[in-house]
């Protein structure tokens, strides 16, 4: 399962955001993020390449560790 560490987050909403942001990439799925952890992971279904992963998660404002 990719893991990446996510920096910037600090309430639920941060969360769903980053949880939106990788869900809508193709072969992502199920998205876990942990706020106490700050960090994000997610199962592929198919090949993802992990600068789309960051690219989607520093769109929406948060810095990638």
């Amino acid at each position: 399962m990719p893991t990446l560490n996510v920096q910037g987050m600090s309430c639920n909403h941060c969360k769903m955001s980053v949880t939106k942001a990788l869900s809508d990439i193709p072969g992502v799925k199920d998205v876990d993020v942990s706020l106490e952890k700050a960090q994000a992971s997610w199962t592929e279904t198919a090949s993802v390449d992990i600068e789309k992963v960051k690219d989607a998660i520093r769109r929406i404002g948060f810095d990638v560790a």
